[in-house]
């Protein structure tokens, strides 16, 4: 077993899955993969069992079944509880679109395991904007609501929606003892959250976003006015919550 795993939630991604796994599989860091996919009516699922039954990767791949649509959030959790229970010493997040270089991959590990992180942030925004073929209007949108986050939340870190990060095994431990309230990019934010809640050492490392070439976005107004109006509830319930490290 590797130290390194990714998770890599899935919903009809299979014009990139295989490609995505590929490309993890040429990197000389090695990183170990759990695909949590929500029974998606395009049969991902099916195509990452064919991938694992054909041994052809010398590192594992764990697919994790769902019988529904439950979201990323949860996804993630159930992928992240994996990991925890295997006791990764790293665990990443990584979309499955290709918006995220498996080649940052070993960027951001190297941080986190080399330098004492406990967070690291694939980030967007702390050189620029880093985005590629994203519309303007989409660019503008994203920028000013990480703003907004910013100024609700107090956080200081730059990329506060981003799915594109690292964790130590010892920070998600303790992440993941309080109560996770969200599923899209409101649960990227409340991880980084909790994360400067509790005082762990973050670090956000410039990455370049791209836009999905193949397959089709999950963004919703849904998923963006959680993130707009469920920080606020987030923010006031953190009055009430005690943060500490075990």
């Amino acid at each position: 077993m590797n130290e390194n795993v990714v998770i890599i939630p899935t919903f009809n991604e299979k014009e990139n899955i295989t490609i995505t796994i590929s490309e993890i599989s040429k990197l000389k860091t090695k990183f170990d993969i759990v695909v949590v996919d929500d029974n998606s009516p395009d049969k991902t699922g099916e195509i990452v069992k064919n991938i694992i039954e054909s041994k052809k990767y010398n590192f594992n791949i764990h697919l994790i079944e769902r019988n529904d649509k439950k979201g990323l959030g949860s996804a993630y959790i159930e992928g992240f509880n994996y990991a925890i229970s295997k006791k990764y010493s790293y665990i990443f997040q990584l979309d499955a679109d290709g918006s995220h270089s498996p080649l940052d991959l070993e960027i951001l590990q190297n941080h986190i395991s080399k330098n004492k992180i406990d967070v690291v942030i694939g980030s967007r925004y702390i050189k620029g904007i880093t985005v590629v073929n994203w519309p303007i209007e989409r660019v503008l949108l994203s920028y000013f609501a990480n703003r907004y986050v910013n100024i609700i939340t107090g956080i200081k870190v730059k990329d506060t929606t981003g799915g594109f990060n690292g964790y130590s095994l010892f920070a998600l431990k303790n992440i993941l003892k309080y109560n996770i309230m969200f599923e899209g990019y409101a649960f990227q934010i409340q991880l980084k959250f909790i994360a400067t809640k509790l005082n762990l050492m973050i670090k956000e490392i410039p990455i370049i976003f791209k836009d999905r070439i193949r397959g089709k976005s999950k963004m919703s107004f849904s998923i963006f006015g959680e993130a707009i109006f469920g920080i606020i509830k987030m923010k006031l319930l953190s009055f009430f919550t005690n943060y500490k490290i075990n």
